[in-house]
């Protein structure tokens, strides 16, 4: 009986200690090689302990994402710190968040556990297949989250990253789940030979994959940028969040923007404020401090800013295009909202219980399922607020032309956490996939100008308020993963397992 419930406690500890170590792997630590360790290890005990039943190797999974995301996903409970009717949430945010998403994990290895797993490369495959599959599926089931996926470990090394403007995103994340997996194959049942053959071959492909982003973005940087015939400002004020939950006038936060992006009503200039920076003033009351705007600015000035806007009814997270006298001249409703803190799922029942959405306000925002192109001074910009920027193959659904990613996002509920890097990093990987220069206005979070190749050109840290200027920018080809999107996931998967039904057909024989 003592060994038997020794042997549970393990099957619970030894994944959760793996999960939690390769969470290191993730921004803003990116020490990618722990995969190279955490990873081997893995699946060697999902394959020691898979005949055991069913339910010991979706605990094996499931406890291993939860060390995974208990780790990385710690700041989401700072999000209940502003409000005293959340902060009991606070443990339980803590622990059932981390232990829902590791069911997805839970349900790879539980599928994985149909098949033979042996000692052999198709145990590689067959884990990969179904961990990049279930990863792709955390991206969307219920709105989506595909927050930290392994692929996320390479974000500080952009020369493997360049791969992502032809294959994307989840495509990465299964040759990525592989590749990690490689070094295993020292305990396969394989001559030394043989072993020595895949890891001399992981190597390669490895090093062909560096050196040809090395080339690539040494390449880009001979590229010359054309000048703008104005300025674009991005504006980073860092007001601290707590300060729309004390109530605080307006007009204070409108003189503080006004004095940090320091108009010339000379000079032909964009203004991008981040969202969330009057979070307590509506755009249907904005017109009531339109004079503090037309005497700071002239008619050489565009503002672009987000805000809570209300048509038919429905309340909206936009982001507006507006002149000196705060006129209208375009406007974006967001499409994906942040379960929780924009909107309440099953409203009607949790209401009942005195719940709302996070963030201010007790109604829930409506998603718009439209993406429309800003046009600017002859620019075009897809617009994306916060969360949306997350969204891998989603950024122009409709396939049409433009020039920059422009992002605003508002990461004060993240806290002084690593959060904001989390979510930066993002910016990077949708900047490459496109093949877009972006640009990123943060509150409380990082604000960037970032190249078609995910090299920052300029930033300004989550722990800082600034400006950062762009006076010229390259036009951009469109990219293979742009074009097909994640549809070239799905072709690696065919490619996977075709190459998974000839290795097992070869072991049979």
């Amino acid at each position: 009986m003592t060994l038997l419930l020794q042997n549970k406690i393990l099957i619970c500890i030894i994944p959760f200690i793996l999960g939690l170590i390769s969470s290191f792997s993730l921004p803003p630590y990116s020490f990618f090689f722990i995969n190279f360790i955490t990873f081997p290890l893995f699946i060697i005990y999902l394959i020691s302990n898979y005949k055991k039943g069913k339910s010991i190797s979706f605990t094996i999974g499931w406890m291993f994402g939860f060390g995974y995301f208990i780790s990385n996903l710690y700041w989401i409970t700072n999000a209940l710190t502003f409000e005293d009717n959340f902060k009991p949430l606070i443990p339980i945010a803590l622990i059932l968040i981390p232990l829902f998403l590791g069911i997805f994990y839970g349900l790879a290895t539980l599928v994985c556990s149909f098949f033979t797993l042996n000692k052999k490369f198709s145990s590689i495959l067959i884990f990969s297949i179904f961990f990049s599959l279930i990863e792709f599926f955390r991206s969307f089931i219920l709105g989506g989250f595909p927050w930290n996926l392994i692929v996320f470990s390479w974000v500080d090394y952009l020369a493997f990253l360049q791969v992502l403007s032809y294959i994307g995103t989840y495509s990465f994340n299964l040759l990525s789940i592989t590749i990690f997996l490689i070094p295993v194959i020292v305990l396969f049942d394989y001559r030394k030979i043989i072993k020595i053959s895949f890891l001399f071959f992981a190597i390669i492909c490895l090093l062909i994959n560096f050196l040809y982003g090395s080339l690539i973005i040494k390449s880009n940087n001979q590229i010359n940028d054309i000048d703008l015939n104005f300025l674009i400002k991005i504006i980073s004020p860092k007001i601290e969040i707590d300060r729309y939950f004390k109530g605080e006038q307006p007009e204070k936060i409108i003189s503080e923007l006004i004095e940090l992006s320091q108009p010339n009503k000379l000079e032909k200039t964009i203004f991008i404020f981040p969202e969330g920076v009057l979070s307590g003033v509506y755009l249907e009351d904005l017109k009531n401090y339109s004079y503090m705007f037309s005497e700071n600015y002239s008619d050489q000035h565009t503002i672009v800013m987000g805000i809570n806007s209300v048509e038919n009814d429905k309340v909206y997270n936009s982001m507006v295009v507006l002149d000196k006298d705060l006129n209208i001249l375009e406007k974006y409703n967001k499409n994906k909202l942040v379960p929780f803190g924009e909107f309440l799922p099953l409203e009607k029942f949790f209401g009942k219980l005195g719940l709302k959405k996070i963030t201010q306000g007790y109604r829930s925002f409506s998603h718009d399922n439209k993406r429309k192109i800003i046009n600017i001074n002859n620019l075009n910009f897809i617009p994306l607020i916060c969360y949306e920027i997350i969204y891998s193959g989603k950024i122009n659904k409709f396939d049409e032309n433009y020039d920059l990613i422009l992002n605003i996002s508002e990461d004060g509920w993240f806290g002084n956490s690593i959060g904001p890097y989390q979510h930066f990093s993002h910016s990077i990987f949708r900047s490459i996939e496109e093949g877009r220069y972006l640009i990123r206005s943060a509150n409380n979070g990082i604000s960037a100008f970032i190249n078609p190749k995910g090299q920052i050109i300029n930033q300004i840290k989550s722990t800082e308020r600034g400006v950062i200027e762009i006076k010229s920018f390259g036009k951009t080809k469109k990219t293979l993963f742009s074009s097909f999107g994640n549809k070239i996931f799905f072709y690696f998967l065919l490619f996977y397992i075709s190459l998974f039904f000839f290795l097992k057909k070869k072991e049979n024989k």
